[in-house]
């Protein structure tokens, strides 16, 4: 490829903003798109793909203002193999220091069949729409969707005429996931190999993972040839999703004896971006995702924390930071062993012995048995039971609450604190925020309340209600939990529960910030 001054040089298109946004159920708001561009821009994604201008006003003003703020990145907008939709999207991209335009028609017999276009009447399109968007722009990206389902002399033709009619950079979509990675790779070869012209341009390859094969069939083409991926961050893309941006940039770091490509992506930025682009466009990530997912680099099995204690790279191929995380999580659970057990309470200002430990250690499978699951607090709660048998520093000794719609909601409560008795009264918005006004009031504390969910146990208006309540204070991270057939009372008890946990932590000064969790395989 002549027009690459380093041959090992893989360029990163990135297609959340279009492709992504196409998900059903995934569409941003204007300063979402503008957010989303300037992560991009600023981790080093070479060509951006800002959208569809002339699909909705909306599209077409984030696109225009992604074109004026991008400082380092093309940005390319998406256009039919029409006239009025190249137009759009240069008026569109134009403001960019580096814009360009991406023009795309279906070539295979299923997608000809559209338009109702033959061949030759296709292949006349071709050429005027590429020709069309060369005179308005230098660079010029042109796709044949559904290319590995076109016929391969059709694909040489069409693929021949976009080069002679300007294109300098020709994407081969697998648009419906169906390639497998050695047929990527022998159509980017045989393209190269029998296309004229095609040692003057970039090919491109765009995957979607319907079989789960994207990254796969993404770096088969970049070995036969291939130097730009177009991808999306998360792999956030119609139907399956698409190839993964930081799946492939971190398989050609890690891989780097077998895939000798550069990329000017900075990877300790992706962790930060994925959790963007998973917030608003409001598709989680899945657990188990590669790179990104949450258990990526978290670790419950007893014999794999044993081995990361000793040496990470015992079962980490990558370094957490290397993707902007700072750590690895070590999970405790019924598959953790000793050596994590004693890590995690050292870490929590724990000291043990070897017979301390055992006796611990059964009790901590115990509990993992029964309990789904185990935060850091619930470790403090197992010792304090072990080693310090103490009753808890806070009881709630009575409370009575006034509410209902024609007057303040009130709560009188007594506490016992450090075995001494405090009664105050405290109005609220309802009888649950006045009773924790209460207990604040009694006990002060800056911790902040997380979370507080209520569930009945069983069905009916007698239902014993469980509740449940996480706070923070200083990094320090305490869940509380009650049932009673009265919804105040077991939300006091668990608030009460939640402090006294607290306190205990305060004395042991655990600074750990992250939440151990525990998920039950039975």
């Amino acid at each position: 490829m002549t027009n690459q001054t380093e041959q090992d040089r893989v360029l990163i298109f990135d297609t959340t903003l279009r492709d992504g946004e196409q998900s059903p159920g995934a569409t941003m708001t204007h300063a979402e798109k503008l957010e989303i561009a300037g992560l991009l821009d600023e981790m080093g994604v070479d060509i951006i793909e800002a959208g569809f201008p002339i699909a909705s006003e909306g599209d077409f003003a984030a696109v225009s203002e992604i074109a004026r703020q991008s400082k380092n990145a093309v940005i390319c907008g998406l256009a039919r193999a029409q006239l009025p939709d190249i137009d759009r999207c240069w008026e569109a991209v134009k403001h960019a220091e580096k814009p360009r335009i991406h023009t795309f028609i279906g070539t295979s017999p299923l997608h000809r069949a559209i338009p109702n276009l033959t061949q030759d009447e296709m292949a006349d399109r071709i050429h005027e729409t590429v020709t069309h968007a060369r005179n308005l722009c230098d660079n010029v990206q042109w796709s044949p969707m559904d290319a590995t389902r076109t016929e391969l002399d059709y694909l040489y033709r069409v693929v021949e005429i976009a080069i002679n009619a300007g294109a300098t950079t020709i994407n081969i979509p697998d648009t419906v996931g169906y390639t497998a990675p050695r047929e990527s790779a022998d159509l980017i070869r045989k393209l190269i190999e029998n296309v004229p012209g095609a040692d003057e341009i970039t090919f491109a390859t765009h995957c979607h993972n319907d079989l789960g094969m994207a990254t796969a069939n993404s770096l088969a083409a970049v070995e036969a040839g291939a130097r730009q991926i177009e991808c999306t961050i998360n792999g956030l893309g119609e139907r399956a999703g698409n190839t993964a941006l930081e799946e492939v940039v971190m398989a050609m770091k890690v891989r780097n004896d077998i895939m000798p490509y550069q990329t000017r992506i900075d990877s300790t930025k992706i962790m930060n971006i994925s959790r963007r682009v998973a917030a608003v466009s409001g598709f989680s990530v899945q657990f188990n995702k590669a790179i990104v997912g949450k258990n990526a680099f978290a670790h419950e099995s007893g014999i794999h924390q044993d081995g990361m204690l000793k040496n990470a790279e015992t079962f980490e191929i990558m370094r957490p930071e290397d993707v902007g995380l700072a750590e690895t999580n070590i999970v405790m659970g019924k598959h953790s062993g000793r050596a994590a057990l004693r890590s995690k309470l050292e870490e929590l200002g724990f000291e043990l012995g070897d017979n301390q430990l055992k006796d611990v250690f059964v009790r901590f499978k115990e509990l993992a048995d029964r309990k789904k699951e185990i935060y850091e607090d619930d470790l403090i709660a197992l010792m304090r039971t072990t080693t310090d048998p103490q009753e808890d520093r806070i009881k709630l000794t009575s409370m009575h609450v006034v509410c209902g719609t024609e007057g303040p909601n009130e709560a009188r409560m007594t506490l016992e604190v450090d075995g001494q008795t405090q009664q105050t009264e405290q109005s609220g918005d309802g009888p649950v925020d006045a009773a924790f006004k209460c207990v604040k009031s009694l006990v002060p504390h800056d911790a902040r309340l997380q979370l507080y969910q209520v569930h009945a146990v069983t069905e009916g208006t007698d239902a014993q209600a469980t509740v449940s309540v996480r706070m923070e204070e200083d990094g320090r991270i305490v869940t509380g939990q009650s049932a009673d057939t009265d919804t105040v009372v077991a939300s006091v008890r668990a608030y009460i529960h939640a402090l006294n946990r607290l306190l205990v932590r305060r004395e042991k000064g655990g600074t750990d910030k992250r939440e151990v969790s525990y998920k039950d395989v039975s």
